[in-house]
């Protein structure tokens, strides 16, 4: 019998098993509780609530920047973040955390400045890298922390 990852819905964070193989088959596969893609390229927006499925539940390695509306470096870095999501998904998944709705989560893991990403595997923390960086740079630096 194949593996089974479990993987989050970035739609409604339900936990769905998805063959690992299919991971690098190209096939998305859609969520079965709302029908969703489960892979979309795109970053997730996560608060308090669907953090958890994302980073401790999910078998998918999550990547997750912590930002605010009113930063100009985390505005500069968000299409190189998407561009990063698009060429890491499905192997990891990609989201954001607003800062000033997430404060909770912000105290949490201790954001001091912003744009910080945090790289986790099962909920715990494996990277971390404050400042602006481009996709290439994400990318590399993302899939090196996993190594």
């Amino acid at each position: 019998m194949p593996e089974a990852l479990l993987v989050a819905c970035p739609a409604c964070s339900t936990l769905n098993r998805f063959p690992r193989e299919r991971l690098t088959g190209g096939s998305a596969g859609k969520c079965g509780q709302c029908r969703s893609p489960l892979f979309t390229g795109h970053p997730v927006a996560l608060d308090a609530g669907s953090f958890e499925a994302h980073a401790q539940k999910s078998d998918i390695p999550l990547l997750v920047d912590f930002w605010a509306p009113w930063c100009g470096p985390c505005k500069a870095m968000a299409p190189q973040f998407e561009k990063a999501a698009g060429r890491l998904e499905p192997g990891m998944r990609l989201a954001k955390v607003n800062t000033d709705d997430e404060q909770q989560l912000a105290a949490r893991f201790s954001i001091q400045g912003i744009p910080t990403m945090i790289l986790f595997k099962h909920g715990k923390e494996i990277a971390r890298q404050s400042g602006l960086m481009d996709a290439g740079r994400i990318e590399s630096w993302a899939t090196q922390a996993l190594r």
